[in-house]
């Protein structure tokens, strides 16, 4: 019989809340040992989500309760500092993303945790959507033949201030799972050109609201990047474009997402958790010829039994942070190209 592995959760904003909180307390033999927190508010709203879960003031507290392993999710600019925090006290780590703001920082961590003999992994759930999973099925099965360019959106009409100067703004934010996605699919970067507004933050604290991307990957696939916070005609989620033919998949957002937020976990959904409706499959189109593709599941659920498998050296973390310290130097050179309007040239990856 598995043992129960204790995680345990720091930050209860909307991430906290809605992205790991319900996944941790819903795998099996994972128990959600408790959440770090010094708001009253939300302390209040642990207790009523999920009764029984003590809260605490800090880090120290929770590693002294018995935890092994704990997920931070706040914002961009404390991840750093308080992964440190966490391996110092030989607990495991899931950070949520973007993992640094720059590649430097993260590239130190890591380094730090290899040392301790401490797991470390990156919150990068994204890689588990359903349309994503569905992506990689048809790659793998080569049914849109020789691929020569890979678009992908986050785009949301959201008026109201975008992801704070402390979240990093938009392009870490949602590039972080953008870039990550087209980096595991398509293999490093060989070269970027980036356009965002990356100047001084405006009344709300908000560094950008939108940027593309253009990835030209080694093996030889384009890839275009879109996020946008304030799109009001969004674009399609996928366009994959090969020589037998091309995936386009126009939902916007896959729905665990949806149902996270609406309360819903694997927990309360069982064997139908993260199934897309028929009605929003995508299709693989050859000149006039269509053909409905079935969305694979959604398995966001996955990945807190998986931490909890390392954490009792059963098996690797989910991400290894490496690959993330990759997708983060890409991002530094996104930045890069953003601010000069040009092509900026990536070479080959070091772990020093």
């Amino acid at each position: 019989m598995t043992q129960t592995t204790k995680i345990g959760l720091v930050g209860y904003g909307f991430g906290g809340r809605y992205f790991h909180a319900p996944l941790i307390a819903s795998a099996p033999g994972v128990e959600l040992a408790g959440v770090v927190t010094r708001s009253s508010a939300r302390q209040a709203e642990v207790a009523a989500e999920h009764p029984g879960t003590p809260t605490y003031d800090s880090l120290a507290e929770l590693a002294a309760s018995g935890a092994q392993g704990v997920a931070i999710s706040t914002p961009a600019d404390t991840h750093i500092p308080l992964v440190h925090e966490a391996i110092a006290l030989g607990l495991a780590v899931v950070c949520d993303k973007p993992f640094a703001l720059e590649a430097g920082p993260a590239r130190d961590v890591v380094q730090a945790a290899e040392a301790a003999g401490v797991p470390l992994t990156v919150y990068q759930n994204r890689r588990w959507d359903a349309d994503f999973l569905t992506v990689k099925r048809l790659l793998e099965g080569g049914e849109l033949g020789e691929i020569d360019r890979f678009e992908s959106r986050f785009e949301r009409f959201q008026p109201e201030p975008g992801p704070p100067a402390s979240g990093g703004g938009l392009l870490r934010d949602f590039g972080a799972h953008l870039f990550d996605q087209a980096l595991h699919l398509f293999g490093p970067a060989a070269s970027i050109y980036c356009e965002a507004d990356l100047g001084e933050t405006d009344a709300d604290g908000v560094i950008d609201d939108r940027f593309f991307a253009a990835i030209r990957h080694e093996s030889g696939v384009s890839s275009h990047l879109t996020g946008n916070w304030v799109q009001g005609a969004p674009g399609p989620r996928f366009r994959v474009t090969g020589s037998a033919g091309s995936y386009l998949l126009e939902k916007t957002m896959e729905i665990q997402e949806h149902l996270l937020v609406a309360g819903r976990s694997p927990a309360t959904e069982g064997e139908s958790w993260g199934v897309e409706p028929g009605a929003d499959w995508g299709r693989i189109e050859r000149g006039g010829a269509r053909a409905v593709v079935p969305t694979e599941r959604g398995r966001w659920d996955t990945y807190y039994p998986a931490f909890a498998a390392a954490i009792r050296g059963e098996g690797p973390v989910p991400v290894d942070p490496w690959e993330v310290v990759a997708t983060l130097e890409v991002l530094d050179a996104a930045r890069a190209s953003a601010r000069t309007s040009r092509v900026v040239p990536l070479g080959p990856f070091s772990r020093s």
